[in-house]
């Protein structure tokens, strides 16, 4: 799967993901991706990913979702792009002035 290079996510996923968890909830979601568009209607996608609704390690079948391809890599690129914000946020405040510039004074 693309983009899963730097991550970690997989050795983090219960060992019975493939085998047990991930099965159980495509086919109580009936291979449907569960996510709605804007006009509150279901996404007619059919769904090969379970997705984690709440960001972390809560495999708990309440915070898992049925998901299509598209939305699934749609959610993951604004969640890692909301990550990588935030860590350029935390280094340039390492470098941010703590007085004015003489010369803007």
């Amino acid at each position: 799967m693309p983009g899963w290079q730097n991550s970690d996510r997989r050795e983090r996923l219960p060992p019975d993901w493939e085998s047990k968890i991930r099965p159980r909830i495509l086919r109580r979601d009936g291979y449907r991706c569960k996510v709605n568009n804007t006009y509150g209607e279901r996404c007619p996608e059919v769904a090969a990913d379970v997705d984690h609704i709440r960001s972390g390690d809560d495999h708990s079948d309440d915070n898992l979702r049925a998901i299509c391809e598209w939305h699934h890599g749609k959610k993951s690129g604004a969640e890692g792009a909301a990550a990588l914000a935030a860590k350029r946020r935390r280094i340039s405040k390492k470098y941010r002035r703590t007085e004015v510039h003489p010369g803007l004074m």
